[in-house]
């Protein structure tokens, strides 16, 4: 279980004592150290934060996407992360992928990654798409066929399609393929036939796929909901892992979590964005469901760009 990073409740009072410790030792010529963990005074800077537009839908419902962007874009996001598919569907409207990258243009955004199919099938179609918008990542919300149900053969599998997909994206130009994870691949564990040992389906997936053609979007939250010490599986595997959602609220154990504001739940950011540090491109802000106002956008982006670690 992560501990607890209250981040705006404990920020005025750290304010307040980084204040008083630079009155007491002025004399001295210290200066007060900024809010946030003691480090190398890194935090995530703006151009590296994204937002997974899923988190506004219900708003979206409200005012229109135009409308989210606008909040966005006013916060400081450089980045989003549509889901769906253009022309009808999800973040996209009815825009096709070549009009949302110009409506996202004029509010001085992109979409370097999505969450969208990953059917083989199909998939040509949606490497159209990739590069009408621009995309540096192509992926989805869960994993490829067939899944990682079923046993370990059936993870050997969906890992060769992950490697297909993510060639054919590279020679597109779209960049990697990417799967996104929930607290199921980790909590799905297998035997490994050949050496006995146990291992959860999201490491045999990093195992059996290829650097060149295949990355990882861990999702931070999810993982720690299913009892990974985040920090240590990316100082582990961090090399594969080049997009993070940034996802926080309350850990219930064998309970599913109740996602919140970034900053403000159970998650310990110091030692996790430590490990990410040199290593992941894009830092996705994610709150499922979130109530249909720019708070937890806010919340987010400002703790991100403030928090030093």
């Amino acid at each position: 279980m992560q501990s607890n990073t209250k981040f705006r409740r404990t920020l005025g009072a750290t304010a307040a004592a980084a204040v008083l410790a630079g009155t007491v030792l002025a004399g001295a010529g210290a200066a007060a150290a900024p809010p946030g963990k003691s480090g190398e005074g890194r935090s995530v800077p703006a151009s590296k934060i994204s937002i997974q537009l899923y988190s506004y839908l219900s708003w979206q419902g409200q005012v229109g996407i135009d409308g989210v962007l606008a909040e966005l874009d006013e916060i400081g996001y450089r980045n989003v992360e549509p889901f769906g598919a253009p022309g009808g569907f999800g973040s996209y409207e009815d825009y096709s992928a070549a009009e949302f990258r110009d409506v996202l243009k004029g509010y001085g955004l992109k979409a370097p990654s999505s969450h969208g199919g990953t059917s083989e099938a199909t998939f040509e179609a949606t490497l159209d798409d990739a590069k009408d918008l621009g995309q540096k990542y192509v992926g989805s919300g869960g994993f490829a066929a067939p899944g990682i149900g079923g046993g370990y053969e059936n993870v050997l599998a969906t890992a060769e399609t992950m490697n297909r997909l993510g060639e054919r994206s590279k020679k597109n130009g779209t960049g990697k393929f990417f799967g996104h994870n929930h607290q199921s691949e980790f909590t799905t564990q297998y035997a490994d036939p050949v050496t006995g040992e146990t291992k959860s389906a999201w490491e045999i997936l990093v195992e059996n796929t290829d650097p060149r053609w295949v990355t990882f979007e861990l999702d931070t939250f999810w993982a720690a909901d299913a009892g990974v010490d985040v920090a240590a599986l990316l100082e582990e595997h961090g090399d594969r892992v080049e997009l993070l959602h940034i996802k926080d609220g309350d850990l219930n154990g064998d309970a599913r979590g109740i996602p919140g504001d970034v900053g403000e739940g159970d998650m310990d950011w110091a030692p996790i964005l430590e490990a990410a540090h040199g290593k992941v491109k894009l830092y996705v802000v994610e709150r499922d469901g979130a109530p249909a106002d720019a708070e937890f956008a806010q919340d987010s982006f400002d703790f991100l760009t403030s928090f030093t670690y």
